[in-house]
């Protein structure tokens, strides 16, 4: 099945596309992704949805270096819980261990391999995202992060041997000078970071050897929990795709790049059906907008994919044995 990533990813892509003249929300759409849940970090998404809409924001402002900007605007923590056991790694050369090793954890599509050899580290990324698609602004992304992630580490002055693309170079460079330095090598065979292997002997100011003992276990039970399942899979799909109106097994066994009895089988293994999964994810998201008075009733019918209000208000009152107006007023009662 195709990878998935996490909307972290997409840490401040509404306000950079503003800033540029863009219409973030347009763009998303037209990536297939939902605008309304670009702020929950933690849900994932197909990774090549997000390399998509990257490259249609690049297209759309004109400025190839898109991808780039945005790590100007991304923070440590946007590795979700990865970030608070690289923090109190010893050195360098074990946080990026750590990194690769736990990858999956915020970006599937994502592969991050170091080598060693004659005084010189090379942290080579790959992107997989299960079918054709471009990929220079997610590539770019993903190193730039990566660069900022030694920089944090080794200290501002920190520069790279070279930092390689396998793209070609873009026409105006003063970002990716700014964001990366300037030894740049375009046409690589490969995307990545060289450095000194001294520099992955560096100690991490950032280190606490007391915190790192609790941070450890923390990754592993996180690490367990965040194991992704076909079920979690067209859980988070059916979640994205009910507000868009396309939410329909074929189009999230497209996201997943299978056929749809692909999609039947596995869940029929773990004892449910699209049909069921659509029922109870539609009944929870049900009970999460009707109660936070967001939006209002008929907005919520829509969102959920009801034809008509009545409709919406029939279902409800099967799945939850009052109407919604109801429903919104229990909970205002309870809030008080």
């Amino acid at each position: 099945m195709r990878p998935l990533a996490r909307y972290a990813a997409l840490h401040s892509y509404v306000e950079l596309g503003q800033s540029l003249g863009l219409d973030p929300v347009a763009l998303i759409r037209a990536a297939g992704l939902d605008p309304a849940s670009l702020s929950l970090q933690d849900r994932w998404v197909p990774a090549a949805a997000i390399a998509d809409l990257l490259e249609r924001s690049a297209i759309a402002c004109g400025h190839e270096d898109f991808g780039l900007r945005l790590v100007e605007r991304r923070r440590f923590a946007n590795l979700g819980p990865l970030s608070l056991v690289i923090r109190d790694e010893p050195d360098v050369r074990s946080a990026l261990r750590v990194l690769s090793r736990h990858e999956n954890m915020y970006n599937e599509a994502l592969h991050t391999r170091l080598t060693e050899d004659n005084g010189i580290a090379t942290i080579r990324l790959a992107l997989d995202l299960g079918g054709p698609g471009g990929t220079r602004q997610a590539i770019e992304l993903a190193v730039g992060v990566l660069h900022g992630l030694l920089r944090g580490f080794l200290g501002p002055k920190w520069q790279p041997l070279e930092v390689r693309f396998s793209h070609p170079a873009p026409r105006d460079r003063r970002t990716h000078h700014r964001v990366l330095g300037t030894h740049l090598a375009f046409d690589s065979d490969f995307n990545g970071i060289l450095t000194y292997t001294t520099d992955l002997d560096a100690a991490n100011a950032m280190s606490d050897p007391q915190l790192r003992a609790y941070a450890q276990p923390l990754l592993d039970v996180t690490a367990n929990a965040l194991t992704t399942t076909t079920l979690d899979r067209v859980r988070s799909l059916i979640e994205l795709l009910l507000p868009t109106g396309r939410c329909s097994v074929d189009q999230v066994a497209r996201s997943l790049g299978v056929d749809r009895r692909t999609i039947y089988r596995h869940l029929a293994a773990e004892g449910e059906t699209f049909t069921s999964l659509v029922d109870v994810t539609r009944a929870e998201l049900a009970q999460h907008l009707v109660a936070n008075r967001r939006h209002t009733l008929t907005e919520v019918a829509e969102l959920l994919a009801f034809s008509t209000p009545g409709n919406f208000t029939r279902w409800f009152r099967r799945r939850h044995g009052c109407t919604p107006s109801q429903w919104r007023a229990a909970a205002a009662r309870r809030a008080e």
